[in-house]
C-alpha cells in the first residue's frame, strides 16, 4: 500500500498489456517483458524517456492534466483506469505521508429510514473497503451467510470472499465477484491511499490469501454501478438479481439495491426470503431459522 509502489506497479501493469502493434509501433529484436518498454510509452505520450521513468518510479506530484491525458491515451486506459491514474496524482506528494487512522464510519438516521423503508428490495449501505454499515431487514436476509461470518463485526465483502469458504457457494460466480472486489479496493486504494484501516486490509488478505494475494498483483479497478449477480442462498437456494449502486456524496458512502426481474423465479424467491426475514429478529430475541415454505405453512398446512 506504499503510494509510490502503487503508482509503478499499475503504469507497469498497464503498459505490459500493450504490444507494440496495438500501439501501432514497429517491434525489433527479443523483448524481455512483455507489452511496451518505457521509452515508447514516452513517444507516444509526448514525454522524454527521463520524465516517464520518474513517473513509473511512482512519483506523480506536480504533473499536470495534459501529461495525465497523454499517458492516459498512450496506455489505453478506459474510465475507470484514467480516473485511478487521476486519483493517483491528486494523492502525490514531495514526502512520505503518515498512515491516517480511519474514523468510525456510522449512517445516519435518515439514510437508515430510508433503507428500512425499502421492504421489497435487499438494500445496504457500504464504505469504499467493502464494509457493510447498514442493512434493511431484507438485505440482512439476503447476506445472512456474510453477517455471520462477521461475528458481530461490520461485514466486510473482501474478508468473507476470500476468508470463508461459505463464499464459495454463495457467490453464483466467485472468480467474478473475488475480481471485482478486489478492483473495487484497487479504485479506493487510489483515493485514499493512507486510510489506516485499508492498509490493514489489505495487509490481512495479502498474507492469509493466495487468491487475494494473486489478484491484488494484476492492479485492475473497477466501478460498478448497475449489473446483475447470481447467488445462491442457503434457504432460498438460487438467485439472480441486478443491482443500483447510488453514491451518498454527503457521507462517501454507497447505497446498493437489489431488485428480481418481475414475473421471474428469482422475484418468486425474493419474496419467500422476505418471509424468512421476518423471523431474523422475532420478539422474543430467538431466531426461527426454519425455511419459510415450512415456517408460512404451519402445522399439517400448505403454502
Amino acid at each position: 500500500m506504499d503510494h509510490r509502489s502503487q503508482v509503478r506497479e499499475f503504469l507497469t501493469s498497464r503498459r505490459a498489456k500493450i504490444s507494440p502493434q496495438q500501439a501501432g509501433l514497429p517491434s525489433y529484436g527479443t523483448r524481455r517483458v512483455p507489452g511496451l518498454r518505457r521509452a515508447e510509452v514516452a513517444q507516444l505520450a509526448g514525454v522524454s524517456v527521463e520524465y516517464y521513468s520518474r513517473l513509473e518510479r511512482g512519483d506523480l506530484s506536480g504533473v499536470s492534466d495534459h501529461v495525465l491525458d497523454a499517458l492516459a491515451r498512450a496506455l489505453r486506459l478506459n474510465d475507470e483506469e484514467r480516473t485511478h491514474l487521476e486519483d493517483l496524482a491528486r494523492t502525490a506528494g514531495p514526502g512520505p505521508r503518515r498512515r491516517r487512522r480511519s474514523a468510525p464510519q456510522q449512517v445516519r438516521p435518515t439514510v437508515q429510514r430510508m433503507l428500512e423503508s425499502m421492504t421489497d428490495a435487499p438494500a445496504f449501505v457500504m464504505n469504499g473497503r467493502g464494509d457493510v454499515l447498514a442493512t434493511n431487514l431484507l438485505g440482512r436476509a439476503l447476506y445472512a451467510p456474510m453477517i455471520d461470518a462477521a461475528r458481530g463485526a461490520a461485514p466486510n465483502h473482501a474478508r468473507f470472499i476470500f476468508l470463508d469458504p461459505r463464499s464459495q457457494q454463495f457467490w453464483g460466480d466467485w472468480n467474478r465477484a473475488a475480481d471485482d472486489t478486489v478492483a473495487l479496493l484497487h479504485a479506493q486504494a487510489g483515493r485514499d491511499p493512507y486510510d489506516k484501516a485499508l492498509t490493514d486490509l489489505v495487509g490481512e488478505l495479502s498474507t492469509r490469501s493466495d487468491d487475494f494475494r494473486a489478484r491484488w498483483s494484476r492492479h485492475d479497478v473497477r466501478q460498478h454501478h448497475i449489473g446483475s449477480k447470481p447467488f445462491h442462498h442457503p434457504v432460498v437456494g438460487d438467485l439472480h438479481l441486478s443491482y443500483e449502486s447510488l453514491d451518498l456524496a454527503a457521507d462517501n458512502l454507497t447505497l446498493v439495491v437489489y431488485g428480481a426481474e418481475p414475473g421471474s423465479d428469482s422475484e418468486d424467491k425474493l419474496r419467500l426470503l422476505a418471509s424468512w426475514a421476518t423471523t431474523l429478529d422475532t420478539p422474543s430475541g430467538q431466531d426461527d431459522r426454519r425455511e419459510p415454505r415450512d415456517r408460512a405453512a404451519g402445522p399439517g398446512g400448505d403454502l
